[in-house]
């Protein structure tokens, strides 16, 4: 059962981060913005499919890309939605550095 409290513990600690709450209150910030809550979901929602495609082996659709580009482009123009994606990239960052460190100590038995 230790280790159930040490993935309690660490949930408890990533809701405790700077990264954590940073990021969660500039997302509820921007989503209480019903425009702003629809651009920054159409562009994940475009993002997202253009991520299935690629890892399911699907050929690159050059206008999805460019328009996603184009929608970046756009959203960062407001300097909350740039410092949301700012924030979600050093969430996400943490996130992933925490599975490799659980990777790495697993990865004789995988």
């Amino acid at each position: 059962m230790q280790v159930y409290d040490t993935a309690n513990r660490l949930a408890q600690e990533i809701r405790n981060s700077e990264e954590y709450k940073a990021y969660k209150k500039l997302k509820d910030e921007i989503y209480q913005n019903p425009e702003k809550k629809q651009k920054v979901e159409d562009f994940e929602k475009l993002r997202y499919d253009i991520q299935v495609m690629e890892y399911s082996g699907q050929e690159k659709d050059e206008q999805k890309n460019k328009k996603l580009e184009e929608m970046y482009a756009t959203l960062v123009e407001n300097k909350d939605i740039k410092q949301y994606f700012d924030l979600e990239v050093k969430f996400n960052i943490m996130i992933a550095d925490i599975n490799k460190i659980i990777a790495e100590s697993i990865k004789d038995v995988l």
